[in-house]
């Protein structure tokens, strides 16, 4: 989904919400938003469409989003702990704006947490190399059903039975 067409869908409220988050730290709009642009573009060329499901490839999305922007945020303001801390406030938010079924959201939620931990890993990595690393990761990946059974795996991408 673009953008410009996920703005059109939001409520009032949403948007006001989304503003005010981001003038708390205007200079880190453009490495999130660049961030999250080239997620979707590595996923799209990976995976095609089938990243948007609830399957593998949408876990390594989740958390290669995670890390790209940790990473890119980390480049300007050599911080790792204020980078994780900004990342989890963009990826919750979105999750809030743009909620899916209650298992979907922990699932995302899940899979961005592992992308942070895995930033501390691989933060001066190359895209090519993060994408290697998470290609190993995802092999070992596990497939839930439920809430309780992510709360298990805490270190592993996680995805849905099924996808």
């Amino acid at each position: 989904m673009k953008f410009g067409s996920l703005i059109k869908r939001f409520s009032f409220k949403q948007l006001f919400r989304l503003s005010i988050f981001m003038l708390q730290n205007p200079l880190f709009i453009y490495p999130t938003l660049k961030a999250t642009r080239r997620a979707i573009g590595i996923c799209n060329s990976l995976f095609g469409k089938e990243h948007h499901g609830n399957g593998k490839s949408n876990a390594v999305r989740h958390a290669l989003w995670s890390i790209l922007i940790c990473q890119n945020i980390f480049k300007m303001i050599k911080n790792e702990e204020k980078s994780i801390h900004w990342t989890q406030k963009v990826t919750d938010l979105h999750e809030k704006l743009a909620p899916n079924a209650p298992l979907e959201t922990t699932m995302d939620l899940h899979n961005n947490e592992v992308g942070r931990k895995y930033f501390n890993t691989v933060k001066y990595y190359s895209e090519e190399e993060i994408i290697l690393f998470l290609e190993e990761k995802v092999l070992k990946a596990k497939e839930v059903s439920d809430t309780n059974t992510m709360l298990n795996h805490k270190n592993d991408l996680v995805y849905l039975t099924g996808e």
